[in-house]
């Protein structure tokens, strides 16, 4: 374990945790008002894989940087079993199944390594490939996701990367890989709602 661990850092990893609160509570009300449906398939894929990674950032000694993600996984988690149980989004295409067999095939590749960073390398692209539906989704119909939370997210995980209190590939893969993802989806929303607000004005 690092010694000396500035005292930034807990700051940092407690305003994380803070941030994932204030994101997911929110969005879980969305859920239960029907604002917003969540992609199923999308967030049983995140929670499994953020909470494993946060276990192969402890390993690596993460510290109080890997909390937050810890968190993140677990109510993650929660909204899954949440989204299914009020049918948000459980429409399901041949491209759904492909990125959701093609994820959860990765999966025992945690169990087969002693490697916490081969472990996090498939982890973040299980979780990638997660943003496949929502991706979808986002473009399809923009107005279904939360601009708020993506960027919520996404300034999470650039507090979590200051946070760490060791820095190597296998604890900052992941945080930066899925702060870029978040600020892809956000991108596509924008774009998306232009677009379409475009096309009715045109009318």
């Amino acid at each position: 374990m690092p010694q000396d661990v500035p005292l930034y850092k807990p700051l940092l990893s407690a305003i994380a945790i803070a941030l994932t609160l204030v994101a997911f509570v929110p969005y879980i009300r969305s859920i239960l008002r029907g604002a917003i449906r969540p992609h199923v398939f999308s967030w049983v894929i995140w929670g499994t894989t953020t909470f494993a990674v946060f276990l192969a950032q402890l390993q690596d000694q993460g510290g109080v940087g890997a909390w937050p993600i810890g968190v993140s996984g677990a109510i993650t988690i929660a909204v899954a079993g949440l989204a299914w149980a009020k049918r948000a989004d459980i429409t399901i295409t041949r491209l759904d199944w492909l990125f959701f067999s093609a994820a959860m095939s990765a999966l025992p590749l945690w169990y087969a390594t002693s490697d916490p960073l081969w472990a996090v390398v498939v982890l973040t692209t299980v979780d990638g490939l997660g943003f496949g539906p929502t991706v979808r989704k986002a473009y399809a119909v923009p107005h279904s996701e939360s601009l708020l939370f993506f960027a919520l997210f996404t300034a999470r995980n650039l507090l979590v990367l200051g946070a760490l209190e060791n820095y190597t590939l296998t604890t900052v893969l992941f945080p930066a890989a899925i702060a870029a993802a978040c600020a892809v989806v956000m991108g596509i929303v924008v774009y998306r709602r232009r677009a379409l607000a475009a096309i009715r004005q045109g009318r």
